[in-house]
Formats: C-alpha cells, sequence, structure tokens
C-alpha cells in the first residue's frame, strides 16, 4: 500500500487534470466492496455522489474500511481518508489527524464543494465507528 506521503510527492508536482487522473486511479485501486454491503446503513450522509464506508473489526483488532462511491474522484478522495486510518487501531483512528493529513493535498480549492463537501462526514462516520470500538 502506497503512503499517502508518497501519494503527495506525486499530486503536488502535478496539473489539476493529472490530479483528477491519479485521484481517480486511487478510488480504481481500492479494495472491492460487495454491492450487499452497499445499504442504507452503510450509506455516508451528505454527500453529492453515493459513498458508502463498511467497518470491519479484524481478529487483532485492528479496523479495515471498506469503501466505495458511484462518482470516480470521490472515490479517489475515499482512498485518500482510507489511507489515514486503514488497518489502525480503534485509539489509532480515534486520535488520528485526518483532516491535517489531507491538508496538504488542499481538495477544497483543487476540487469543486460538490466533491468536497462529503469529507467531513466521511471523516465523522470513520471517528464514530473507531468510538464504538473503543
Amino acid at each position: 500500500m502506497t503512503a499517502l506521503s508518497d501519494i503527495y510527492e506525486e499530486y503536488e508536482f502535478l496539473e489539476p487534470d493529472d490530479r483528477y487522473r491519479l485521484l481517480i486511479d486511487l478510488g480504481r485501486a481500492l479494495e472491492p466492496m460487495p454491492a450487499a454491503l452497499k445499504t442504507d446503513a452503510t450509506l455516508v450522509r451528505g454527500c453529492s455522489a453515493a459513498v458508502w464506508v463498511y467497518p470491519q473489526r479484524m481478529d487483532d483488532g485492528r479496523l479495515h474500511f471498506l469503501a466505495d462511491s458511484n462518482a470516480a474522484i470521490t472515490k479517489g478522495i475515499i482512498a485518500l481518508v482510507l489511507k489515514t486510518v486503514q488497518d489502525r487501531t480503534a485509539q489509532e483512528v480515534a486520535t488520528a489527524d485526518i483532516e491535517g493529513a489531507l491538508t496538504p493535498f488542499d481538495l477544497k480549492n483543487q476540487l469543486s464543494s460538490n466533491r468536497t463537501q462529503g469529507i467531513p462526514n466521511m471523516i465523522a462516520l470513520i471517528r464514530e465507528t473507531a468510538a464504538r470500538y473503543l
């Protein structure tokens, strides 16, 4: 799995169209989410595109998230968010500075507000999940 810092190193030197392509590629690389998990219960509210996030607790206590979206760039944004928390303990997820990790990408200025409006809701859902497991 590519580290978020490595992704940013590439991202910062790209032109806007190439940044879109990078986000799309990140989304395509997400682990597939079975259609049966794309339900109202896993739907992230407040996103302009449909976004689903399904948490799993691994045997060793780490949290693993499956996620998907019906919009390619939004799916790439989800991939960035998950890079900050994937396969970490509930305590690590609960205390992770997800917003801080995403700040260098300057998504609010790089993408339309429609594409970024759901990010706080994705992060809130991930934090709520971690809190339930603490």
